[in-house]
């Protein structure tokens, strides 16, 4: 199994210490993301401080762009990094598309389709194969001259990974993408029951098989050594499943459990803006169902066993306590089991 994690940029200058030092903890791969900082800048500068990590945007906003600057700026970027870059891309929500981004929102999971399949017309009239001529719905790509036309990549064009939770949004992955980013907010049993079912049914539109999708799934990861650090950190992983669980677009994995009356309680105490008592709502149960939690030697059993016939590569997680560079043997063992 390969193992990723997302790089904890505040200062995209750090770009130059932390990536190669999570390629020398022996991470497969580092993401970057799209918060405070633009995520393509970040991985170009570790490309040039680290020899074999894979780098990839997880994710970057597609909907606050349009295909030619995304194919542009994937184009280039797998370049710059030698062929080891992934686009990985993301809707984010409505307020923030029509409201910080000032971009149109409407039919996310058509447009997420048309945006996939754009780039890689782009990418194919880049490569030689064929005249630009995309018309969809949302966006239309008729003119392409030679002067700003890279011609082929000497890498090949990046993969296309997308991002989602909803049924319409991984659907959309298993049809035109390269691969799907799995939310952390999933255990194995909601993978199962409602990620891979939605992905076939997307690749059976394209009559693909599962094995032509590439599949990682963001897990948090609750471990420590110490036992006062330990609860600590379950504390933290309780309050960001708590954030997560009061928001109805990922009702879906409580309810896949039998637990969505704590959906509704969770719900009507964020309305309340009772944030910090939200977290006594998760159970261990429920704790331990979407995070993998135990000792640091029990970690790396517990992923395989959470992703073993699911996953190609897991991404460890763990938003609010991230220190991904204190992960080195729990990659160690990832990596020699």
């Amino acid at each position: 199994m390969q193992v990723y994690t997302t790089a904890p940029l505040e200062d995209p200058r750090d770009a130059r210490t932390l990536y190669p030092h999570l390629e020398e903890i022996g991470y497969d791969g580092a993401f970057s993301f799209e918060a405070k900082h633009d995520p393509f800048l970040p991985l170009a500068v570790a490309s040039e401080h680290t020899k074999n990590l894979r780098l990839g945007t997880a994710i970057a906003i597609a909907f606050a762009r349009n295909p030619m600057n995304l194919a542009n700026l994937a184009y280039g970027t797998q370049n710059i990094t030698g062929g080891r870059f992934f686009l990985g891309l993301g809707s984010q929500v409505r307020p923030h598309i029509m409201h910080r981004f000032s971009m149109p929102w409407s039919k996310p999971a058509a447009r997420m389709r048309e945006i996939v399949l754009a780039i890689k017309a782009i990418f194919d009239c880049w490569e030689g194969k064929a005249e630009l001529d995309f018309r969809g719905e949302f966006y239309r790509h008729t003119l392409m001259i030679p002067a700003f036309n890279p011609g082929p990549n000497p890498f090949g064009p990046p993969p296309i990974l997308t991002g989602g939770f909803g049924p319409l949004m991984t659907e959309i992955a298993g049809e035109v993408a390269d691969g799907f980013i799995a939310h952390p907010f999933n255990s194995r049993h909601s993978l199962l029951t409602n990620t891979l079912p939605a992905l076939q049914r997307g690749l059976d539109k394209s009559g693909r098989k599962i094995d032509d999708l590439e599949i990682l799934c963001a897990t948090l990861v609750v471990t420590a050594d110490e036992e006062e650090e330990f609860e600590r950190v379950k504390d933290a992983a309780r309050k960001q499943l708590a954030f997560y669980g009061s928001t109805p677009a990922y009702l879906p994995t409580l309810e896949a459990h039998g637990w969505g009356e704590v959906h509704v309680e969770l719900n009507q105490m964020s309305k309340r803006g009772r944030w910090d008592d939200m977290s006594a709502l998760i159970s261990d149960e429920i704790l331990e169902a979407i995070a993998v939690v135990g000792p640091r030697k029990e970690i790396a059993g517990k992923l395989k066993a959470r992703l073993e016939g699911i996953a190609d590569g897991v991404s460890l997680t763990h938003n609010r306590a991230p220190d991904p560079t204190q992960w080195a043997d729990v990659v160690a063992d990832l990596k020699a089991s």
